[in-house]
């Protein structure tokens, strides 16, 4: 049994192949609006462009001829500005007058004094040495410069050794109770190799600290030696305080 479909206005059939040849037919008329609609659009937009297009104004350009231009004054002119005179009144010169004036009155026996007189304390007008002084003058006073504390840590050729080694005193209030310990005390040793002055470093018990400096400062060294020279140092002695049981 075979089924056919008949549509009016085509012949009576319509089919696959008449589906082809309306799409070619279409798909061309298509393509040439398109072209057709493209190419007005580019035509209206120069057409605009070319009525309401804004003139440019020219420039003008004004060639000389190299002949023409005017020569450049001389870097070599050394003719100066003429010079504008003021007129002013004139002046009447007073001549000047001489004035005479009296020789300085200087003793002839007054001298200057020299080195050895200068520091005279004598009065005005008297006399000392060789010459006169001019007043009054102070002696100077004298400048007693005493040597700063050395750095801790010294380097030193020869180290300072003890000479003279006193033994501290144990204090009473540390045998009754039983008390031992050590005291590290720095001492600083001058030049002659005596103890100048003395510092605790460490200590174990506080009740040793002041005869531990005491029997210090009674030590006596043999000098720090530095640069065949005696230097001040520090030194560092333990005072060890203990019972005999």
């Amino acid at each position: 049994m075979t089924v056919q479909t008949v549509f009016a206005g085509s012949g009576g059939r319509y089919g696959i192949r008449e589906l082809r040849e309306l799409y070619q037919r279409y798909a061309t008329i298509a393509l040439l609006i398109a072209v057709v609609a493209h190419l007005s659009a580019i035509g209206v937009y120069y057409m605009v462009g070319t009525f309401f297009a804004v003139e440019t104004p020219a420039s003008i350009v004004n060639k000389i001829n190299i002949w023409q231009l005017v020569q450049p004054p001389s870097i070599m002119n050394t003719d100066a500005s003429p010079l504008v005179r003021v007129s002013a009144p004139a002046v009447k010169e007073i001549p000047g007058v001489p004035v005479p004036v009296p020789d300085p009155e200087v003793r002839m026996e007054q001298t200057i004094p020299t080195q050895n007189n200068f520091w005279d304390t004598s009065p005005i007008g008297t006399s000392s040495g060789t010459g006169t002084t001019a007043g009054t003058v102070p002696a100077p006073p004298e400048v007693k410069i005493e040597d700063e504390d050395p750095p801790i840590f010294l380097p030193v050729e020869l180290p300072p050794v003890p000479v003279k080694v006193v033994a501290p005193e144990y204090p009473d209030i540390a045998k009754r109770a039983g008390i031992e310990g050590t005291v590290w005390v720095r001492i600083l040793v001058d030049k002659t190799g005596k103890a100048k002055k003395a510092l605790i470093m460490k200590s174990d018990e506080d009740v040793f600290n002041q005869y531990a400096i005491d029997a210090a400062l009674q030590f006596v060294f043999t000098p720090a030696m530095m640069n065949n020279g005696p230097v001040a140092v520090w030194a560092s002695m333990p005072f060890r305080f203990k019972l005999n049981k």
